[in-house]
């Protein structure tokens, strides 16, 4: 029950176990803005935009995400390392010393939304330590109308309390941070961590289940936008892949930059109310959507900023993954509401360090099911402990860390909307061309942006293509505004017998990641692996 007395909205946690709190509820950004300055935990930088440090983590953690084994999961979750079981048990008792330890607190209080269309709207409440983790909640979750929040109904629940450390031994973590997902219960725990990520994962882990198993609808890791001729761009990518950059794209609407259903009446709905933008590097001149939506409500992670305010985006000194979340109505051109219909085009995008894969391919039906399935890109030196040259990473689904069915589930859901909806299936290469990460030189974004712009104007349906001799993949031999030489990476390279190894390599990569995928997989999808 809401109570309203003297303009102050206030609920109890007593249902929870936080006792005795003094609850913030469902303030606004301004006020949880200040909150932040006020107890010297942010700062506001000379655009208006809040920025706070996360502390000792600054990305997630995935060796500490768990999944409760109960009656619910016990059957349906792909258990192992990425899908972690985690006792009933010891969850109720973890919980408890959760609410214990925010009871007589402080604590910040909203009531949100996932999933923009509202016959699969699901309703959510975030408790926070910290109001800057509630300003985050706001930004990135839908937003309630007051009349919706006289009976809202909170369906999940997220607690957050970073400055809880739970004790491995006795609480059954692997350390002292967790989030942990309760699908009985209904409940995202999350403690010892200040990322906010791991709110935002939380719940799209939550119903990357959900959805297709009680709801007949595909979740994606993916950004999408509309184009004026009604039809939907998905963009597949893992992090650093560009899929926030290329999905806000003036000439088109944009639905969201990172997590959405595909339902059976092919429509595609946004799961958010906005966006979280890594800000490495970022400069108004390439990415300026982005940059102009870092303003006041905005919240910046882990960002360095001089003594007028002014952020250094190159500065990395806490971490690669600067962020910055924001609503998504600080982005102008936007789809409202987030739904779109008919998907005409899918993009795969892999940023490929070793600068084998052309820029711009064309799919099969059976080599977008195993480039779905193998969810590849590349990490490049310097942005994990140990890396000193380009590794392979793969995450199927382009999402393996938030998806807790095993990913051939999604791959046959993918492949039977892909082919019911005549959609187009594209892999795009925003890496490395020219030789690998340290030799050769990151894509264009101007010709990322020219080739995918041709796709989906129809402009590449007419141009001739070659097979890869590798990878199998069919490569357009023409694009306008992009230089034809650019468009095949052996031509790129001074020396093309180390091209040639380097493709073979690349090839031995993706059919050992693949090998533990081979007995799930048809003909079809099989059929798509490189030569």
């Amino acid at each position: 029950m809401i109570n309203n007395t003297l303009n102050t909205k206030t609920i109890s946690l007593e249902g929870y176990g936080i006792k005795d709190a003094r609850v913030r509820y469902q303030l606004s950004p301004e006020k949880l803005h200040k909150i932040t300055i006020d107890k010297g935990q942010g700062t506001e930088t000379s655009s208006g935009a809040l920025a706070v440090n996360t502390g000792e983590f600054t990305g997630r953690s995935p060796k500490d995400r768990f999944i409760v084994k109960d009656a619910v999961t016990t059957a349906r979750v792909w258990w192992g390392a990425i899908n972690i079981p985690f006792d009933e048990d010891r969850f109720d008792s973890l919980y408890r010393k959760v609410t214990a330890y925010l009871s007589g607190k402080e604590v910040f209080a909203r009531d949100c939304y996932a999933c923009a269309d509202t016959d699969y709207r699901t309703g959510i409440r975030v408790i926070t330590e910290y109001a800057w983790s509630n300003l985050f909640a706001y930004n990135m979750f839908l937003r309630p109308t007051q009349d919706e929040l006289e009976d809202f109904d909170a369906e999940w629940t997220v607690i957050n309390a970073p400055g809880f450390h739970a004790d491995p031994e006795r609480d059954g973590t692997r350390q002292h941070n967790f989030a942990i997902l309760n699908f009985s219960r209904k409940i995202v725990l999350i403690g010892g961590t200040g990322y906010t990520g791991e709110i935002k994962k939380g719940i799209f882990s939550a119903l990357n289940f959900e959805l297709p198993v009680f709801k007949d609808t595909l979740p994606m890791h993916c950004s999408a936008n509309v184009g004026k001729d009604g039809r939907t761009a998905i963009f597949f990518g893992l992090s650093g892949t560009g899929k926030t950059t290329l999905s806000a794209d003036p000439q088109r609407k944009l639905i969201g930059d990172d997590e959405h259903g595909w339902t059976a009446e092919n429509s595609v709905f946004n799961f958010e109310g906005g966006c979280y933008a890594k800000v490495i590097n970022l400069s108004e001149e390439n990415e300026p959507d982005i940059f102009r939506a870092i303003k006041k409500g905005a919240l910046l992670e882990n960002v360095i900023i001089d003594a007028q305010g002014h952020v250094d985006f190159d500065d990395i000194s806490i971490t690669q993954n600067t962020r910055v979340s924001y609503p998504i109505n600080h982005i102008q051109n936007i789809q409202e509401p987030s739904i779109g219909w008919n998907p005409g085009n899918i993009f795969f995008l892999t940023a490929d360090a070793f600068g084998v894969l052309p820029p711009i391919s064309r799919l099969t039906p059976g080599q977008a099911a195993y480039h779905f399935i193998s969810g590849y890109t590349a990490k490049v030196a310097g942005t994990e402990a140990g890396i000193n040259e380009p590794v392979p990473s793969f995450s199927a689904c382009f999402g393996a860390p938030f998806m807790p069915l095993h990913p051939t589930a999604y791959a046959e859901m993918l492949s039977a909307k892909m082919k019911a909806a005549g959609v187009h299936v594209w892999l795009i290469n925003t890496g490395w061309t020219g030789g690998p990460y340290g030799t050769g030189t990151r894509m264009k974004l101007r010709y990322t942006r020219a080739m995918i712009r041709a796709a989906l104007n129809g402009q590449l349906h007419t141009v001739n293509f070659e097979k890869h001799p590798v990878f199998g993949l069919e490569v357009p031999q023409s694009c306008p505004e992009v230089p034809s030489e650019v468009l095949n990476p052996r031509t790129t390279w001074k020396d093309v017998t180390a091209y040639d190894r380097q493709a073979e390599n690349l090839s031995k990569a993706f059919k050992n990641n693949f090998s533990g995928f081979e007995a799930f997989a048809n003909d079809e999808i099989m059929g798509g692996a490189p030569l």
